[in-house]
């Protein structure tokens, strides 16, 4: 056991690099997935069926295909095609940012749906724009009910994020599976990991459900209520 921690003291400032690749993966890709998924599944309920088939081709293509592979693409195959150099914490942010957009677009979607038809029966009674309609009455409600789907994603993205592994980029799985090597045991090495991943995802859905809890008061909802069809939606 000594020779465990001591291998661990070792790798502790390789771990900090790491981890903080890691960050740098979940936020930037946690980004991207939002502003891809409020693109997405505001596309998906246009009122043009050009526009909503795009929608859903594109959602439908991230999700019916491995992130793994997404990943590959990026990295290996469109330097290749199109004589670039792709970075790759920005490949991993990407590949993240548009996988987890898609399932994000879906809980966009459903939220908005969800909201009651008596308000858009109200609003559009007021003579409200659709641009107006949907950012003062219909989008604030749907976001108070969304926010529950975007936690249970960002602990899910930042899991995908061990994907980065593959593409050797030296993020906290690929430095605990370095301390796995040195330290010379398995369950003491991915202990160390699997404690630092959750409380990277502790934070980030503590950090959520705050948002939440606030988007709630702010609506007179209660707080403890949950937006069952994004949950669904995953």
């Amino acid at each position: 056991m000594n020779d465990e921690f001591e291998a661990l003291k070792g790798a502790l400032p390789y771990l900090s690099d790491g981890v903080i690749t890691t960050l740098q993966l979940s936020l930037g890709g946690a980004l991207l997935a939002f502003v891809a998924s409020v693109t997405l599944g505001l596309l998906s309920i246009s009122p043009v069926g050009f526009v909503r088939w795009v929608a859903t081709v594109i959602v439908e293509f991230f999700r019916g295909t491995s992130l793994v592979v997404q990943l590959f693409w990026l990295y290996f195959v469109l330097p290749i095609l199109f004589d670039i150099s792709m970075d790759a914490v920005i490949t991993g942010i990407i590949a993240l940012g548009l996988n987890y957009g898609a399932y994000g677009a879906e809980i966009v979607r459903g939220s908005i749906n969800s909201v009651d038809k008596g308000q858009w029966e109200g609003a559009t009674a007021l003579n409200m724009s659709p641009l107006t309609r949907m950012r003062r009455v219909i989008w604030p409600q749907a976001w108070a009910l969304m926010l529950s789907g975007y936690n249970n994603l960002l602990v899910m993205l930042i899991k995908g994020t061990a994907v980065a592994l593959f593409i050797s980029l030296q993020d906290l799985a690929y430095q605990v599976d370095e301390l796995r090597r040195d330290a010379g045991s398995t369950l003491f090495a991915y202990a160390i990991g699997f404690l630092i991943y959750y409380l990277i995802a502790l934070l980030g859905s503590q950090g959520v459900r705050l948002l939440e809890k606030r988007a709630k008061r702010k609506l007179g909802m209660p707080v403890g209520s949950a937006h069952a069809g994004a949950g669904a939606s995953l």
